[in-house]
């Protein structure tokens, strides 16, 4: 694959080798991995290396493509051809996260190879245990991520991504979209018997993370009771946040229902930068009206913590200007704005996990009045003198649990997918058009519905497909 231009370990070798008073050191992508991993340190460092690329592209992604973000008149600096579906292989702000999740797959691949050569006591088993369920689990998440992103589409004979079991350089063929999810569950199921329940670091992926992990692969693969019930015990390990600590959570001042996240600190990306760009006061994405607008009335809106939250307005900015902006990672960090920590997983996530996973599972009233009640939970706890709504139909419930995944995970790097996961387009308002240069619907039969095989893949890799619709072979 043409990853192996940036497969190396220098960034994971670097963190733990020994001072070496040689110069002739051997190239990076040859690094002798029984000389780099001599014992459980430097496997936590080989570790630590592995999750170090995550970053936020993919949401990022995400928000533009889809209708939760707008393109105000503002922005004539940054990103604006994918905002308006002109994108294709050679366009970076859609292919970049392939490679951003083949690197963390080929550095776990690369301790887990090691890690049999690792001899330990037998008190240090189970922290052996644990880094590897960690790179199992790792592993999954990012092949799932690429699943979601370049798929052609989840259907289980869809075209699927490269299922990387090893670090080797070679030119891979594209798998079904079934086999895909076969190899993501096989590795979760390895990683949770292997992580211990007493390791809660929300930083790495525990047994809560593996489980919530599960639920959201699960949701994808329509495996509904399993849905269910991965998000029943993520939901049991990390409860939801009061109100109180909600607000908190976007500031970096609570852990309160982070299952996993991507810490950040000053000198790190900023996913903030996304969207607002504090040279020029600029808005580069707004959100959409049509976002906005799912928050109701301007009493409801001041009700729902979430609306403040994700949400800034400012009507002191000047004509021309957008008043709305993201605020969701504007971050606590005095100029710093925009620098906060990655959430990847929670707890509100795994509430309509359930709830939609039980109205897949059966169409009685007990599956409506158990949907409900996660549905109901959910809001009142983000919305003060919630009165709990009363659902007698399946369409309409899984409608309204929709809508909330629109509200709850915004900007969190859903939409898009939750809209191709049910094939239907991208629709935009027309308030949210006026600088789209006419891109108002993105149909399932476009190309752009689909994430474009990054071109230089398609250069090197004969074996590689491309998605339909894009002129590459």
């Amino acid at each position: 694959m043409y990853i192996k231009n940036i497969i190396t370990l220098i960034v994971i070798a670097g963190c733990f080798m020994q001072s070496c008073n040689k110069l002739d050191l051997p190239p990076t992508d040859n690094i002798d991995a029984s000389k780099a991993f001599r014992n459980l340190e430097d496997i936590n460092m080989g570790v630590l290396g592995a999750y170090a690329p995550l970053n936020s592209s993919l949401i990022e992604a995400v928000a533009v493509v889809s209708d939760e973000a707008m393109l105000p008149t503002e922005n004539t600096v940054s990103n604006t051809a994918s905002h308006r579906w002109i994108y294709d292989s050679s366009s970076g702000s859609v292919t970049t996260s392939f490679y951003d999740f083949y690197m963390p797959i080929a550095r776990a691949n690369r301790v887990l190879e090691a890690l049999p050569n690792i001899s330990v006591v037998a008190s240090d088993q189970n922290l052996r245990d644990q880094y590897a369920g960690e790179l199992y689990a790792l592993r999954a998440y990012c092949h799932f991520e690429l699943l979601r992103a370049y798929a052609s589409s989840y259907d289980p004979e869809g075209l699927g991504i490269p299922y990387m079991k090893r670090y080797e350089v070679i030119s891979p063929a594209r798998p079904t979209v079934k086999s895909n999810f076969e190899d993501i569950f096989a590795d979760l199921e390895r990683a949770k018997e292997l992580v211990p329940a007493s390791f809660s670091d929300n930083s790495r992926i525990s047994k809560v993370a593996i489980s919530a992990i599960q639920a959201r692969v699960s949701l994808y693969a329509k495996r509904w009771n399993d849905a269910f019930n991965f998000a029943s015990e993520a939901i049991a390990g990390e409860p939801l946040a009061s109100k109180a600590d909600f607000a908190k959570i976007w500031k970096d001042e609570s852990q309160a229902e982070v299952i996993w996240k991507l810490p950040r600190i000053i000198g790190d990306s900023r996913i903030g930068a996304a969207f607002y760009r504090e040279t020029g006061d600029i808005v580069l994405y707004a959100p959409s009206f049509k976002m906005i607008d799912q928050f109701g009335t301007s009493i409801q809106r001041a009700e729902d913590v979430r609306f403040v939250n994700y949400i800034r307005f400012d009507a002191s900015r000047p004509t021309g200007k957008s008043q709305y902006a993201v605020q969701k990672y504007e971050g606590n960090k005095s100029g710093n704005r925009g620098l906060a920590d990655i959430k990847l997983l929670r707890t509100g996530e795994m509430y309509l996990i359930r709830a939609e996973a039980s109205l897949e599972v059966s169409n009685d009233a007990v599956a409506l009045s158990a949907a409900s009640k996660d549905l109901n939970d959910l809001r009142a706890a983000r919305i003060s003198n919630y009165i709990s709504q009363v659902y007698t139909d399946k369409a309409t419930l899984l409608q309204a649990i929709y809508n909330e995944r629109f509200k709850e995970l915004a900007y969190e790097g859903h939409r898009f997918f939750d809209l191709k996961r049910r094939n239907l387009p991208v629709e935009r308002t027309n308030q949210d058009a006026v600088n789209t240069s006419g891109a108002l619907k993105l149909l399932p039969t476009a190309a752009q519905y689909c994430f474009p095989i990054p071109l230089d893949e398609m250069k090197v890799n004969k074996n590689m497909k491309q998605n339909p619709n894009y002129g590459d072979k």
